[in-house]
């Protein structure tokens, strides 16, 4: 995995990786990757994490079934970030939504809700 040889980590030794769903181009989420979650990634096609509250590494989906097939994964020209492009099973937010990023700032400033939930969190993480 040569690659890796060329990513810049930060000095917790994680770099961040956008999620972005392959066929809708829409950004679900941002996670944090040490170098085993990466190579844990591209060995089982399955997106995989460093939790930095946890300080553990976390497969998506372990919990809800809501996993990110990887298709393909791009650096950025900086070499410190990470693009993920996967087939999203179900959704990528534990509140539910298909993208974390299910709420815009309005005209007013206000927080405004433009996604429809596709999951009950309390059922999944019970």
């Amino acid at each position: 995995m040569e690659f890796l040889n060329k990513i810049k980590f930060n000095t917790q030794g994680i770099v961040p990786a956008i999620v972005q769903e392959e066929k809708t181009g829409k950004v679900l989420m941002l996670g944090w990757m040490n170098k085993e979650a990466i190579e844990k990634t591209i060995l089982t096609k399955k997106v995989h994490f460093w939790s930095r509250s946890r300080k553990k590494m976390w497969l998506k989906g372990e919990t809800s079934g809501h996993y990110q097939l990887v298709r393909e994964i791009y650096i950025d020209c900086d070499e410190d970030t990470l693009l993920l492009k996967v087939e999203q099973i179900k959704a990528a937010c534990h509140k539910g939504y298909k993208s974390c990023f299910f709420r815009k700032v309005n005209s007013e400033g206000k927080l405004e809700v433009v996604e429809k939930k596709v999951f009950e969190p309390e059922e999944v993480y019970k």
